[in-house]
């Protein structure tokens, strides 16, 4: 069976292949909104919306979408819009505990078949200084929260409570899961 990972994310694709897949990478260029409200309904949607998106054109293959957001002190943080929005978040984050939400969809139009699933891990940040803030803002634009934890250079996260990958946004033990019932 062909696996399809929906995404051009390089920490996805690491991940993947340290777990022994192999699959094509199809990225999808949907619109990364949604109508939920709560966080973990939001990564599911869009975890889907992504999957359901490549699934489509190629109907025998079994497509894996995800999604990540960070939720601190009751807001949903995503990926930064620019350097001030980057500022924001880790001014936000700074010092404090916040939850990772990660999804993936897993999509097979020919079997008529989807499985979604998230998970969810609590991170501590760093407190750092004004100037520290300024350095890492607009370092990771492309990464929710604003933050890599996987990047050697950026020591933002102190703690984790919970599932390393998840943070990174594959989160790898609910993935095994999910391959497995499918």
């Amino acid at each position: 069976m062909r696996l399809i990972l929906a995404s051009c994310s390089p920490r996805r694709q690491a991940i993947l292949k340290s777990l022994g897949y192999k699959f094509d990478i199809i990225p999808t260029n949907i619109e990364e909104t949604s109508s939920k409200a709560r966080p973990h309904a939001i990564v599911r949607e869009l975890a889907l919306k992504k999957a359901f998106s490549v699934a489509l054109k190629y109907p025998n293959a079994v497509v894996i979408g995800g999604d990540t957001l960070v939720y601190c002190k009751g807001e949903i943080l995503g990926k930064p819009k620019n350097k001030k929005d980057a500022l924001k978040m880790l001014s936000k984050e700074n010092g404090s505990w916040q939850s990772v939400y990660s999804a993936l969809a897993l999509v097979c139009v020919s079997q008529n078949k989807i499985l979604q699933g998230h998970d969810i891990t609590k991170c501590k940040a760093r407190r750092l200084s004004k100037s520290e803030l300024l350095e890492l803002a607009g370092k990771h634009m492309d990464k929710a929260g604003a933050y890599a934890m996987q990047d050697k250079g950026d020591m933002f996260i102190e703690k984790v409570k919970g599932s390393y990958t998840n943070v990174v946004g594959m989160p790898s033990e609910l993935f095994e899961i999910m391959i497995k019932e499918f």
